[in-house]
């Protein structure tokens, strides 16, 4: 067991705050011994509750690629299906972990791979139960691909109490499961994003610990990506290919037959082939007659 880095700075201004107090009531109340014994009571007590809640424990973590480690202490509060709709933009798994005061608030990887997505988001400050918590308060989104391909995104959110997120990693990290992610001060939630087919081995209510409780078993990436497909909504736009020409069939005689009955034989019209029309041949011209002579006659 050690004490956190985060902790350093809250441990200090503590220690500071309860010897200042002490010898405030010493200097002005000597005599006051039951208000000094009320002020010793209670100034060990706050500073036991910074040291545990900055605790950092030691163990050692079992990692498996086809497994989701918890990223952090505390309770399970929620499991659905869902729409991611910040990075993935599919329909995912939501499994979430309620981190409260008295919890060890070091997070850590759920699985190992790159970081191939991480952006931080400035928001409110609900209780971190709201269930808009996990879109409107202050909050960072991970996402991590393992050696097969498989995506697992995850969420620090801050809650009422707790107004600070830790992060220690950026996009493009390769990182380890079970290695130290972030810390959240003073109490709040964790979202877990997983493939649909994921295993979920854990249930709402179960007290889980981070970095040791394994809370399912992966789909393999060819599965995630199958069942990805099948829960897309269908596309509505309709096509707009040019229609395929059908052939045409050959031509049949046309019939025609006398409106007017006066014959009773139909007309019958053959469509000719179509040929290639040749150069026309220049006849020669036909030459002139000669223009008749006049016969000479008597004049009268």
């Amino acid at each position: 067991m050690t004490f956190h880095k985060e902790g350093y700075t809250s441990l200090a201004i503590t220690i500071l705050f309860i010897a200042v107090l002490n010898a405030v009531i010493q200097f002005y109340m000597p005599e006051a011994h039951v208000l000094k014994w009320i002020i010793y009571i209670l100034s060990g007590f706050f500073f036991l509750v910074i040291v545990q809640f900055f605790r950092s424990p030691f163990f050692d973590i079992s990692t498996d690629e086809t497994t989701v480690l918890c990223p952090a202490d505390g309770k399970v509060v929620v499991i659905e299906e869902t729409d991611e709709t910040e990075f993935l933009k599919d329909r995912r798994i939501q499994l979430s972990v309620f981190m409260s005061p008295v919890n060890v608030h070091v997070n850590r990887n759920p699985i190992a791979g790159v970081v191939s997505y991480f952006k931080y988001h400035k928001g409110k400050y609900l209780v971190a139960w709201h269930p808009k918590s996990s879109t409107e308060n202050e909050r960072t989104t991970i996402v991590i691909q393992n050696s097969e391909g498989v995506s697992v995104l995850f969420r620090q959110i801050a809650g009422a109490l707790a107004r600070r997120i830790v992060w220690y990693v950026k996009e493009g990290d390769i990182v380890e499961q079970g290695q130290q992610f972030g810390f959240i001060k003073f109490g709040s939630r964790v979202d877990v994003f997983l493939p649909l087919g994921t295993k979920i081995l854990v249930n709402i209510g179960d007290v889980v610990k981070g970095g040791r409780t394994i809370l399912a078993e992966l789909p393999s990436a060819l599965k995630a990506v199958a069942k990805a497909e099948k829960h897309k909504p269908a596309v509505t736009v309709e096509s707009i290919a040019a229609p395929i020409a059908e052939p045409v069939a050959d031509e049949e005689p046309t019939v025609i037959t006398n409106a007017d009955h006066q014959q009773e034989l139909p007309l019958v019209i053959d469509h000719p082939k179509t040929e290639t029309p040749q150069k026309p041949v220049k006849k020669a011209a036909a030459a002139k007659p000669a223009a008749p002579k006049s016969p000479k006659g008597k004049k009268e």
